[in-house]
């Protein structure tokens, strides 16, 4: 995404009063550096955190042990319990979005979870938007479509939350 559109996202946040935060693995902290260009974005983004290890998801983002053995650190699972946590380390956070996934051979790579495979939990106003994807492409190119994928579903999540009847009722009400 460009600075610009991401300039647009960030000022949609600022509009709608909003907050971000967000848990990052196979991106690697990607999707914060490239809001960090946004102008506002100060306002907005209230942290994140990088947990591509394991350990890390445990001790930062309380994602079980058990949860990691069974469905790998590289799942859905994985991912709700990542946003999870993000939530209770951040509860001013209106919007939280966790990610993991697949950017390179190995880790739980399978046929059915090939290299490129991305999950992402969105959690807004309290409900988990899940997402799988698979990207194609070389590391660099699987961590920019992940980042360009969550930056599209906040921006669809957003236009979403603003043509909804509750907001439709509270932007008459506060006129």
């Amino acid at each position: 995404m460009k600075p610009t559109d991401l300039s647009v996202l960030v000022k949609q946040f600022l509009q709608h009063k909003l907050t971000l935060a967000l848990a990052e693995s196979c991106t690697c902290g990607l999707v914060a550096a490239q809001l960090a260009e946004a102008e506002g974005v100060s306002e907005v983004l209230l942290g994140s955190v990088v947990t591509y290890n394991a350990e890390a998801k445990q001790r930062l983002l309380g994602v079980k042990k058990k949860t990691l053995e069974d469905y790998t650190a590289e799942s859905q699972q994985t991912t709700n319990e990542m946003v999870q946590g993000l939530q209770r380390q951040l509860p001013n956070a209106d919007v939280c979005v966790a990610v993991t996934g697949l950017c390179g051979p190995g880790a739980s790579e399978t046929p059915e979870k090939p290299v490129g495979t991305v999950f992402i939990t969105i959690l807004w106003q309290g409900r988990a938007h899940e997402y799988r994807e698979v990207f194609k492409g070389t590391g660099e190119k699987l961590r920019q479509q992940a980042a360009e994928f969550i930056y599209l579903k906040i921006s669809e999540l957003m236009s979403r939350h603003q043509d909804s009847p509750e907001q439709a009722t509270l932007m008459q009400k506060a006129k």
